[in-house]
């Protein structure tokens, strides 16, 4: 089901207009957001992300954009869902309203809503073979816009369809310190023995909400010390374990980046806990 601008409409009637500026110029941003029987899981972090986006790209934020309001939008579009499911996916896409060419005029905003079932509403450890290897055709510039999820995310296609022709499950991103930041649709974590090292925000990567939910568990967790710091794609060979997180899948180990092999014992240990954290709030 597709909600836009609050008119719930099937996908087949959905016509976006031609004059939409996160069509013509990127000028959009978006969550993709887990909703497990009935709760949208770890809300409050979304919300305030979009927020925080939204100021960033200078968009001007309605009065009724309240976290209760788009959280009654999101239960509205997923009652009418035609395939009824105990998760889904949801994603929240907002653009500034047409005005101008590449200095916008309009001071408002629209936004969609798009809703898909999903098989699983726990996180649950795929264990599948996951190899990965490093995209360096193009790199990310570290910096604020690369933090936020907007849609602007040319080296991330390119990324994905390079590693779909090399039958890689994925690739990690670089910046242009030539420094390990992300994947191509996750945070990355590197795990070696106690110590854990995730990149930082300001290396360019995503802000992720699984990461921050991580970072918060392995705070409190006495057998681990985390660390954000740079990853150099040397270090990738010398870990123990890698793993990749975000808000649908949770945790995703990686088992192969070139001939080096990987445990998964800290990414289980971890997704175990956020389940918890996810159900608890």
């Amino acid at each position: 089901m597709i909600n836009l601008n609050g008119t719930i409409l099937h996908t087949a009637e959905t016509m976006l207009s031609p004059q939409n500026r996160g069509l013509h110029y990127g000028d959009a941003v978006f969550e993709t957001i887990k909703v497990s029987a009935g709760k949208v899981l770890f809300w409050e972090d979304h919300y305030f992300r979009l927020m925080a986006s939204m100021r960033i790209m200078r968009m001007e934020i309605p009065m009724n954009f309240t976290p209760e309001f788009l959280e009654s939008e999101i239960h509205r579009t997923l009652e009418v869902a035609s395939e009824k499911s105990s998760a889904y996916r949801v994603k929240l896409l907002v653009w500034r309203s047409w005005g101008g060419k590449y200095t916008p005029t309009a001071k408002t905003v629209e936004y969609l809503l798009e809703a898909a079932p999903l098989a699983d509403p726990f996180y649950t450890l795929n264990e599948v073979p996951y190899e990965i290897e490093l995209f360096k055709d193009h790199y990310v510039i570290s910096g604020l816009l690369s933090t936020i999820k907007s849609n602007n995310k040319a080296i991330h296609v390119l990324g994905s369809i390079y590693a779909e022709e090399n039958d890689y499950q994925n690739c990690l991103l670089l910046n242009e310190h030539k420094m390990v930041i992300e994947g191509l649709n996750g945070n990355l974590f590197v795990v070696n023995d106690y110590k854990i090292k995730t990149p930082p925000l300001s290396d360019g990567c995503l802000n992720g909400i699984v990461r921050k939910q991580l970072i918060g568990i392995l705070g409190q967790l006495p057998d681990y010390v985390l660390e954000e710091a740079s990853v150099s794609p040397f270090e990738l060979q010398k870990a123990d374990e890698l793993f990749l997180t975000n808000t649908i899948m949770g945790i995703q180990p990686v088992t192969q980046f070139r001939k080096k092999t990987y445990e998964t014992k800290v990414a289980r240990e971890l997704l175990a806990k956020l389940n918890v954290k996810a159900r608890l709030g």
